[in-house]
C-alpha cells in the first residue's frame, strides 16, 4: 500500500468529509478524491459509502481505518519518545574503548554517571578493534588515536604517556633504581610488544625488554599489569592517568617514558543532538578535567617528574 494514500485515507475517515480532510492536509477536494479512488482501485474494494451528509466507512473501510489508527498512535508515541530523548537522558548508549582505558579508568567512574542519569543503559564494548561508528557498531568511541572515519564529531580529551611504576613495598624490598642499568635485576611487568596496544607503549616495552632484565611478567592488557604492580610483583609499564586513582603507585626513573598518546572521543554527526551522547561526553570531559587538575598539583609538588 502507498503510505501517502493511507495518510490521506486516514484523514478522510477521521474527518468524514473530503473537504474537511483537504483543509487538514492542505490539498484540494479533487486531489483528495483522486487519491481515495486510487487506493480503492489498488485494493479492489469500496472504502466509503457516499451520501448527502458526508462519507461513511464500509466494513472494509472500518478494517483499514482501525489499522491506520494503530499506525498513527504508534507514530505519535515514537515522535513523543524522540522529543523526550532530546530533553531527557534515558535508553541505550553503545560505547567502545580499549580494554585498558575501559577497565582502569571508565568503569570505576560510571557509578557517578548512573547516579546522575539512572535510566541510562550503557552497552560497553572493550576491545582493541576500531568499531565502525558511521555504521552504528557503536554510538561513542574513546580511542588512543584520532579516528579517520568520515562524518564523525571528534574531541581530543587528553594526552597520556606510558611510564614506569612500582609500589613503595616493592621498592623498599628490591631497591630503587637510579639508572637504566639498575633495572636489570628487577622484574619488569609489561605487555608483549606484539600485543595489540598503542604503538608508544609497545616501543617503550621493547626498549626495556632489550635490557635483558633478570625476570619479566608479560600480560596482554594493562589491567593485568596493574594488578601485578599493586601486588608488589615488580616494576610495571602503565599509563600515567592511573596515578590519579592509585596514589600508592610510585613513579620509577621519571626520565623514562613513552611518547605522547592522544586520546579522542568521537561519535557520528547524526548523533550531535542526542541527549545520551551529550550527557556521556560532558561527563567524560568533567572527569578528564579532574585528572588534569590533580596531575598539575602533583607536578607542582614534584617538579622533577616533569
Amino acid at each position: 500500500m502507498d503510505w501517502d494514500k493511507l495518510r490521506i485515507f486516514h484523514a478522510v475517515a477521521d474527518a468524514g468529509s473530503l473537504t474537511h480532510a483537504g483543509d487538514v492536509l492542505h490539498l484540494s477536494q479533487s486531489a483528495v478524491s483522486r487519491q481515495i479512488r486510487a487506493l480503492e482501485d489498488s485494493l479492489a474494494t469500496t472504502l466509503f459509502h457516499r451520501h448527502a451528509r458526508g462519507l461513511i466507512l464500509t466494513e472494509q473501510g472500518e478494517l483499514l481505518f482501525e489499522a491506520t489508527s494503530s499506525m498513527v498512535r504508534k507514530l505519535d508515541t515514537t515522535a513523543a519518545r524522540i522529543r523526550d530523548s532530546e530533553e531527557n537522558v534515558f535508553g541505550e548508549l553503545k560505547v567502545t574503548t580499549t580494554t585498558g582505558f575501559g577497565t582502569l579508568w571508565l568503569v570505576p567512574r560510571l557509578a557517578k554517571l548512573y547516579e546522575r542519569y539512572p535510566d541510562l543503559k550503557i552497552d560497553l564494548m572493550l576491545e582493541e578493534r576500531v568499531l565502525d561508528l558511521p555504521m552504528r557498531e557503536a554510538d561513542v568511541a574513546i580511542r588512543m588515536k584520532e579516528p579517520n572515519q568520515q562524518d564523525l564529531i571528534r574531541r581530543r580529551l587528553l594526552n597520556i604517556r606510558m611510564r614506569l611504576y612500582a609500589t613503595r613495598e616493592y621498592l623498599a624490598k628490591a631497591g630503587v633504581p637510579q639508572t637504566m642499568e639498575d633495572l636489570v635485576p628487577h622484574r619488569l611487568i609489561c605487555q608483549n610488544p606484539q600485543t595489540p596496544q598503542v604503538s608508544s607503549g609497545a616501543v617503550l616495552s621493547q626498549m626495556l625488554l632489550g635490557l635483558n632484565m633478570t625476570s619479566t611478567l608479560m600480560v596482554n592488557n594493562y589491567f593485568g599489569v596493574l594488578q601485578g604492580v599493586l601486588n608488589h610483583v615488580g616494576i610495571g609499564v602503565l599509563p600515567d592517568y592511573l596515578s590519579a586513582d592509585f596514589p600508592n603507585l610510585v613513579r620509577v626513573l621519571p626520565a623514562i617514558e613513552s611518547g605522547e598518546v592522544p586520546v579522542f572521543l568521537a561519535f557520528p554527526e547524526e548523533l550531535r543532538t542526542s541527549r545520551r551522547v551529550t550527557a556521556f561526553r560532558d561527563f567524560v570531559l568533567e572527569e578528564i578535567q579532574a585528572i588534569r587538575k590533580q596531575q598539575s598539583e602533583e607536578e607542582a609538588v614534584h617538579p622533577s617528574d616533569k
